[in-house]
C-alpha cells in the first residue's frame, strides 16, 4: 500500500476513507490472524532442560477467490462514491465490487460528489503474478524453544522490526509447550510423544500516509493470535509425523493516526 493510494480518498471524508480502507484490508487481518497461529512446532516432544533449537519457518497463506474482492456500497459513502471497475459502471445509489489488497491489479474510480472530480482507488497487489506461485501470502517467523523442567518447553516467535519507505513491521510472540503424557497411566512407554501447547503473537504494521495537510498521518494495523491445541507425533528415523487439534482465535484492529486537513484549509478536520 502506497500513501497515495489514499491521498485521493481522503479528499472525500475520513469517514469515507476508513470505510473503503477497511473492505480493502480485510482479508489481511483474517488471513494473517490465521497464518501466525501456525508455525510454531514440528513436533509434540519437548527439549530435556535447557536444551535450545532454533528455526526458520515461512507459512504459506492462501487466499480464497472471495477475498479477492470487496463489496462498496455507495449509499454508506458520504462525500465519494463509486463510479465504475473494470468497465462496469455503478450507479450513485447503487454498490459493486473493487479488488481487495488480495485482489487483481485492476483501479477502481471514484467521483467526490460535491466536485465531481474522479479519484482513483489502490489496485490489488495481484498476489499469483507477484510471487509466482499461487494467490498466497507468505509469512516468516524465526523462532526459538528452550526447554524447562517438568517437560516444559517456552516458546518465542520474532521478527526484527523492519523498517522501509513510510512502513513499519514488527511480530512478536511466545508459547508454552508441555509433556502430558508423563501424567496418563499406561503410555508413558509407549512410542509417541503427547502434548499441550498454547502461544499468542502480536504483529503490528505501520503504514504512513502523508496524504493531507496534518501532522503524524499513519494506518495502525493489529494482529492478535492466540492457540491452544493439544498435539502428538512420532519420529521414524529423520522423518517426524505430527498432528495437533484445538482451538484458535485472532483479533484485529485498524486505526488511522494523526490530524487531517481535508480541505487544505489550514484548519483540522479529523484526528
Amino acid at each position: 500500500m502506497q500513501a497515495q493510494d489514499f491521498e485521493d480518498l481522503l479528499k472525500g471524508s475520513l469517514a469515507d476513507a476508513n470505510y473503503l480502507l477497511e473492505g480493502y484490508v480485510a482479508p489481511v487481518m483474517k488471513s494473517l490472524g490465521s497464518g501466525l497461529n501456525q508455525g510454531w512446532y514440528n513436533s509434540a516432544k519437548t527439549h530435556k532442560p535447557f536444551g535450545v533449537d532454533f528455526t526458520i519457518t515461512t507459512s504459506l497463506i492462501y487466499v480464497p477467490d472471495a477475498d479477492q474482492f470487496y463489496k462498496v456500497d455507495n449509499n454508506v459513502l458520504q462525500e465519494i462514491k463509486l463510479v465504475s471497475y473494470d468497465g462496469q459502471s455503478v450507479s450513485p445509489t447503487g454498490s459493486g465490487n473493487v479488488p481487495t489488497i488480495f485482489g487483481p491489479d485492476k483501479t477502481p474510480m471514484y467521483e467526490i460528489t460535491d466536485s465531481g472530480n474522479p479519484v482513483e482507488g489502490p489496485p490489488g497487489l495481484d498476489l499469483e503474478s507477484t510471487i509466482k506461485l499461487a494467490n498466497a501470502l507468505p509469512v516468516p517467523m524465526y523462532h526459538l524453544g528452550i526447554g524447562l523442567p517438568k517437560g516444559f518447553d517456552l516458546k518465542v516467535r520474532f521478527s526484527p522490526t523492519l523498517e522501509f519507505d513510510q512502513s513499519k513491521f514488527s511480530l512478536l510472540g511466545f508459547g508454552v509447550m508441555h509433556d502430558i503424557k508423563q501424567y496418563i497411566p499406561g503410555i508413558k512407554t509407549l512410542p509417541f510423544d503427547l502434548s499441550a501447547f498454547i502461544g499468542y503473537t502480536n504483529m503490528k504494521a505501520e503504514v504512513g500516509i502523508d496524504a493531507t495537510a496534518g501532522a503524524n498521518q499513519k494506518a495502525v494495523i493489529e494482529f492478535n493470535s492466540t492457540n491452544v491445541q493439544a498435539l502428538i507425533s512420532k519420529k521414524i528415523s529423520v522423518l517426524t509425523l505430527y498432528g495437533a487439534v484445538g482451538y484458535n482465535f485472532s483479533k484485529s484492529s485498524l486505526d488511522m493516526k494523526g490530524t487531517y486537513d481535508l480541505d487544505d484549509d489550514g484548519t483540522v478536520d479529523a484526528t
